[in-house]
């Protein structure tokens, strides 16, 4: 099979990756930083200089709304006082309401998660890891008696989703460049059905009977971040950078 790809010729399923890292060499968080750290920054300055929040901040919230599709970013200085910094609309997320269960299920994970490691090399731009599963989602899958849980979830660009979820390349530069400047166990990661802040969760037909307390969890995460404090003004990062190559894979992020 041959498929044309951008600038690039993939042979075969499963090939095209490792060419066309040969093709743009591998690079390093530090190259990334240096290629799109400067006008990411430049993007970022006035929503962290309107929250009074300084550059990097101390510590990062990641707020994930599935129902909603948006992405909110919550940022504190040394006082730990967390403070609105913007929403970023989520451009694709497979799945439906629900925790992720088992492997190949295509579900984005629900619950409260850290952000593991950066990807300068994803297939789709740039990528940072979810620590799915986490010792919650361990604790339901041996009590339901469930294997193969599935893992290789990221917040990455590109608009496409396989479990994954879809920011967009501007986006992604924004995110990835501040949480390599903050640092990534500084981060903190909260991933929902729904708003429930707003409304009560919802509760797909195939949800487990823990559900209800996933979501009580999910909701205690989410009282620090009042949406009162939020602006729907912020959304404003959408669609592609200019001159990305932009592969179409099922591969890992």
């Amino acid at each position: 099979m041959l498929i044309a790809a951008g600038s690039f010729v993939v042979y075969g399923r499963g090939i095209w990756y490792p060419l066309f890292l040969q093709i743009r060499g591998v690079r390093t968080v530090a190259d990334v930083l240096t290629i799109y750290g400067p006008d990411a920054r430049k993007r970022l300055a006035p929503h962290f200089r309107r929250a009074g929040v300084s550059y990097p901040p101390k510590r990062i919230a990641i707020l994930v709304f599935k129902e909603e599709r948006r992405l909110t970013l919550w940022a504190a200085n040394a006082d730990g006082r967390w403070r609105f910094i913007r929403h970023y609309p989520i451009l694709a997320a497979s799945g439906h309401a629900g925790p992720k269960l088992r492997e190949g299920d295509y579900q984005v994970p629900e619950g409260v998660y850290r952000i593991e490691h950066l990807n300068p090399n994803s297939s789709y731009h740039l990528s940072m890891k979810v620590s799915y599963p986490n010792e919650f989602d361990r604790q339901k899958a041996k009590l339901d008696g469930r294997t193969r849980l599935g893992g290789d979830i990221f917040i990455h660009g590109n608009r496409v989703s396989i479990g994954c979820v879809a920011v967009g390349d501007p986006a992604i530069e924004e995110l990835f460049t501040l949480v390599a400047e903050t640092g990534h166990p500084r981060v903190h990661l909260v991933i929902a059905p729904n708003d429930l802040r707003t409304a009560g969760p919802i509760f797909h037909e195939d949800a487990p009977r823990w559900a209800g307390e996933l979501y009580r969890t999910v909701k205690a995460a989410l009282v620090p971040f009042p949406v009162t404090s939020e602006s729907n003004a912020s959304v404003d990062v959408t669609g592609w950078s200019k001159a990305k190559v932009k592969p179409i894979s099922k591969s890992a992020p």
